[in-house]
């Protein structure tokens, strides 16, 4: 590797990074992170903090499981890699969908298509909905209903489903047949309602109504985030997605169960579906799966949609899309080694308790700081913090008093993520109570300092 010299001078110089502008990333230059120890991250000057980011809502087990990691060094000296399209396959791909299979028993998953990422994964869950339509005889049904403010990836067809408009005007048009209901976010919605069982109620009515308005026959998946994250750790009322899934029910609709920040045990229970009872009919999941050791992606499907496919003729039940590391043996051994130290660590316990922690301690710091405009999670380790100009009247807090706390978050040892005027936090799920304490007292500091 280069010296420390030759990458400050060389950061931003030939790199884009995703969600950012190349000419800003020049001038303010990323902070170089060089190692991670724990639920920490250190730069290249050596400041450590406390990632409460948990790299990108991933990195579930920390970073020093050596478990994971030794079992991907064995297969990269085993089998590196082989192709897992029709006609082959590689011993860590079964033992992989048997582990995923497992573990997604209780939600009705019976079958796993693994992909490269979560992005992936919508993409192809959107395309799995739509054929199984075709195969039951409705090929009419080729359209999405998603919730703005959700967030399903950046691939074409998941940045038309998705509900945040940052991530679709710049490349529009879009995937055609994409509709979006309100978002289940009591703090700002059309209804001006802030009980959120009644918000609830008027979102499922409104879906009722947008089916009506398109036709039922033509409308092919609903998929959402059981909490939304990206947009703003949007935390539901607990009626919610069971108020969805009967709408589906009732009129044929697919539900989509986007789990690639919710799953293994962020929500405080191993799925962000289970947390709220209810089995969805395809689930997508990645990030946590091998902890973010490996880039890994999955789509799940329960036996109602995987009969219609190993039931289908073979010309027309084919998956016709993939990808060349779809079932890659060195991710598949991490997926293996990262489910079972998943179990073994009760990750979801931890996560339960430390997001009841680090809720509370935001909690208290809205009592503190008038900037504080809503503070969303309890729900596991997911926590948004909405920040304001004025809280009366919810003015969106200005982008250079967001990065100067930010930045003064960081030095006071947490690393903690913006999204427009949220604060997002997703740390590791084995973090312990001395370490979210940290990163509340950071944020204390962070928000003194504007």
């Amino acid at each position: 590797m280069k010296d420390d010299n030759f990458l400050r001078e060389m950061n931003a110089r030939h790199l884009w990074h995703p969600m950012g502008h190349p000419g800003e990333a020049q001038v303010n230059a990323p902070k170089i992170i060089k190692s991670a120890e724990g639920v920490g991250i250190t730069d290249i000057d050596g400041h450590r903090v406390i990632d409460a980011v948990g790299g990108l809502w991933c990195v579930n087990l920390g970073y020093s499981n050596d478990v994971v990691k030794q079992a991907i060094s064995d297969q990269l000296f085993q089998l590196p890699y082989y192709s897992s399209f029709a006609g082959t396959t590689n011993p860590p791909a079964i033992e992989a969908s048997y582990a995923v299979q497992d573990f997604f028993a209780e939600d009705g998953m019976t079958r796993v298509f693994f992909t490269s990422g979560g992005s992936d994964a919508v993409d192809t869950a959107l395309r799995m909905a739509r054929q199984y339509h075709r195969l039951r005889g409705e090929p009419t049904r080729t359209k999405f209903i998603s919730l703005k403010k959700g967030y399903h990836g950046t691939h074409w067809g998941g940045a038309s489903v998705n509900g945040n408009n940052r991530f679709r005007i710049t490349y529009e048009p879009l995937l055609p047949g994409c509709y979006h209901l309100p978002s289940p976010y009591t703090y700002r919605n059309p209804f001006h309602e802030t009980d959120p069982a009644k918000l609830a109620q008027n979102i499922a009515a409104a879906f009722e109504d947008e089916i009506a308005f398109q036709d039922p026959s033509t409308i092919a998946a609903f998929i959402m985030e059981p909490i939304q994250g990206a947009g703003g750790v949007i935390v539901p009322d607990p009626s919610f997605m069971k108020l969805m899934r009967e709408v589906c029910d009732r009129h044929g609709i697919l539900m989509i169960s986007d789990e690639v920040i919710c799953g293994f045990g962020r929500t405080g229970d191993w799925t962000g579906a289970r947390h709220w009872g209810v089995k969805p009919d395809m689930m997508t999941i990645a990030k946590g799966i091998t902890s973010g050791y490996f880039p890994v992606g999955g789509v799940l499907v329960g036996d109602k949609v995987a009969d219609v496919f190993e039931n289908a003729p073979a010309a027309d039940g084919a998956i016709w899309t993939g990808y060349t590391y779809s079932a890659h043996p060195v991710g598949a051994a991490g997926v293996v080694a990262c489910l079972s130290e998943t179990l073994r660590l009760d990750t979801k316990t931890n996560a339960a308790a430390r997001g009841t922690q680090l809720y509370e301690g935001v909690c208290k710091l809205a009592e503190k700081y008038d900037i504080i405009g809503d503070v969303r999670g309890g729900h596991g380790l997911m926590t948004g913090i909405e920040l304001v100009s004025d809280r009366a009247a919810k003015t969106p807090m200005d982008n250079d008093t967001m990065k100067r706390i930010h930045q003064a978050t960081y030095e006071a040892g947490t690393m903690v993520r913006l999204g427009a005027h949220n604060i997002l936090m997703s740390p590791p799920l084995v973090i312990s109570e001395a370490e979210v304490d940290q990163i509340i007292a950071s944020l204390d500091a962070g928000f003194a300092a504007a």
